[in-house]
């Protein structure tokens, strides 16, 4: 299984805009990638705007398939001006799962 872990900080008073953008490719996942195992996004409560995702793929395919998929590059231009610093990005197997 393959992961990518995503820390996302959104400017000050765009936090609604990139929850929309979030949510949005979450739901395109859920109706068009059956090969994405889970797309989870959270939020810090103590920093409004700083988003997390956690994204499971069945294999490299996979995640090659969502990260080049039409949403994902419509979100991330939506998504660019909005962004307070770059996105952190972890790719890793995972290694356990409850």
């Amino acid at each position: 299984m393959l992961t990518i872990t995503a820390i996302i900080r959104t400017k000050k008073g765009h936090e609604a805009e990139m929850r929309e953008g979030l949510l949005a490719v979450a739901a395109n996942v859920k109706a068009n990638e059956p090969d994405t195992i889970g797309f989870f996004i959270s939020e810090d409560p103590a920093a409004p705007g700083t988003f997390t995702t956690y994204e499971r793929f069945t294999d490299q395919a996979a995640m090659d398939r969502h990260n080049n998929s039409e949403t994902v590059a419509k979100f991330f231009a939506i998504a660019e001006p909005l962004l307070d610093g770059e996105v952190t990005l972890l790719t890793c197997e995972e290694i356990s799962a409850k």
